[in-house]
């Protein structure tokens, strides 16, 4: 057997068990059970949730108290209204300006201080489980669908999502 027919034989070989070996691996991925990464929790569902009020009343033209309630999803943390540095993203609420009602002000809690293993040194300022916002709004008379804005970054222990908003809708009678 010639040197060129032996190098070509090794070489088919080689090629032939690459490719045995890359389909197996790939039969071994496919039919592999996904497994319940706990530790991923920012892949999974609705990072906050708007739980209530669906619905109130307001004296027309006047500023009314309405707390409104969320819940940010199960190891999970957003940052507060007034993070600790200029780059984080605040929670804040919107309600847009062509609605029948405005936003006069709102009132955010304080936040919980904590710190992350990637960086024990910095100190966030952060909601998780349920937080209230204590919003001032003034409708006009009539009722109004309005559907509100929640602004927020959503993060878990070693990484963040994109900043998001969600939708808050309210049914505000004006009387």
């Amino acid at each position: 057997m010639s040197r060129m027919t032996q190098a070509i034989r090794i070489a088919a070989a080689i090629a032939f068990s690459l490719v045995a070996f890359s389909l197996a691996t790939l039969a071994a991925c496919a039919q592999a059970p996904l497994t319940d990464q706990a530790d991923r929790s920012i892949a999974r569902g609705a990072s906050v949730q708007y739980l209530y009020p669906e619905q109130i009343t307001a004296p027309a033209g006047k500023p009314t108290a309405v707390e409104m309630h969320f819940r940010v999803a199960e190891g999970l943390h957003i940052n507060s209204h007034t993070p600790t540095e200029d780059y984080l993203i605040p929670t804040t609420l919107l309600i847009p300006a062509a609605s029948s009602v405005r936003l006069d002000g709102a009132t955010y809690p304080h936040g919980i201080d904590i710190t992350l293993p990637l960086d024990p040194n910095t100190r966030l300022n952060v909601y998780s489980g349920e937080f209230t916002i204590l919003a001032r709004i003034v409708a006009t008379r009539g009722n109004h669908l309005v559907v509100a804005k929640l602004h927020f970054q959503a993060c878990d222990r070693s990484a963040c999502m994109p900043p998001k908003s969600i939708t808050v809708p309210i049914d505000i009678i004006g009387k």
